[in-house]
């Protein structure tokens, strides 16, 4: 029987941020193109549009190598992550490192393409981005600092094209936190045997037997606030169009996390960016009808 032929370094770059699963960068990219397109009061305009979409996948890229090194220990325990590029010992932390460093620099030169607002809120972003894979030591709802991190492109995309971070931008911020909170609870829940196992903090070990119900509260609270801040700016029926389409969704995800299984609560996950599309569907649409 030949042995197997070792993977090519592309490849294993390509495993390490997560490529084949863009599920994790739509889940990002939807809320902050709403939000650019809000600020911008309409279409923001090509430039603007390929900066936030390129950067957004550049930082979550980034986002999966810092996560992979600092969890690397962890991954060894986990079903679903033992075969992953650091932890499987297919790439060295130095070589992941100067992967999440390059990444992280070219999504850094498309900002500086913007306002100087935009380049100052940049830095914490990437800040947050750091520290989430440790707060799962010791904070018993890392997900909430994922949201923190995540939501960033919000703030920014206001400050890149109105130079200020407005109320709107915050409570949109707010909505999508809760957003982050539902879907990453649901993702949670998939490695709940195994993260209880090897000591692992996480909002649905936190949560316990009110998983579920919270994370149908948080997707309530996402919507109504998005529905709040929103309905001033005259986005008419195809922005309650996408509210309804994403309400909608948000009660298939119940019958699908209700009885807690792996696979349930795993698909609920990989098809959350469906109910940030379709309010971004709305907003966009809206805009182009008003």
């Amino acid at each position: 029987m030949s042995a197997v032929a070792p993977r090519s370094r592309l490849s294993l770059y390509l495993d390490l941020i997560r490529w084949n699963r863009p599920a994790g960068w739509l889940v990002l990219v939807w809320p902050t193109l709403a939000a650019l397109w809000v600020a911008a009061d309409g279409f923001p305009g090509w430039h603007l549009l390929a900066v936030f979409v390129a950067g957004t996948v550049l930082m979550r890229s980034a986002g999966c190598t810092i996560n992979d090194i600092a969890d690397r220990d962890f991954d060894r325990h986990v079903k679903r992550t033992t075969q992953r590029p650091i932890t499987s010992g297919q790439l060295g932390v130095k070589e992941a490192a100067l992967v999440g460093v390059v990444l992280t620099l070219v999504a850094f030169v498309l900002v500086l393409t913007t306002r100087w607002e935009a380049v100052a809120w940049s830095v914490p972003a990437v800040l947050f981005t750091i520290l989430y894979p440790f707060t799962k030591r010791f904070f018993a709802m890392p997900q909430a600092f994922l949201g923190i991190a995540f939501n960033f492109g919000i703030v920014i995309a206001f400050a890149a094209v109105q130079g200020r971070v407005p109320a709107t931008a915050w409570v949109l911020w707010l909505a999508n936190l809760f957003l982050v909170l539902a879907y990453d609870t649901e993702y949670a829940m998939v490695d709940r045997d195994d993260d209880l196992k090897i000591g692992m903090k996480t909002s649905a070990i936190t949560l316990g037997r009110f998983d579920v119900a919270a994370i149908m509260g948080f997707f309530v609270l996402c919507l109504g606030l998005t529905a709040w801040v929103l309905a001033p700016y005259g986005l008419g029926w195809p922005l309650w169009l996408g509210l309804g389409v994403a309400a909608a969704q948000v009660a298939w995800h119940f019958t699908l996390i209700k009885d807690r299984t792996r696979e349930g609560c795993f698909t609920a996950f990989s098809k959350s960016h469906w109910i940030g599309a379709a309010i971004f569907a709305g907003v966009a649409l809206g805009y182009l009808l008003r």
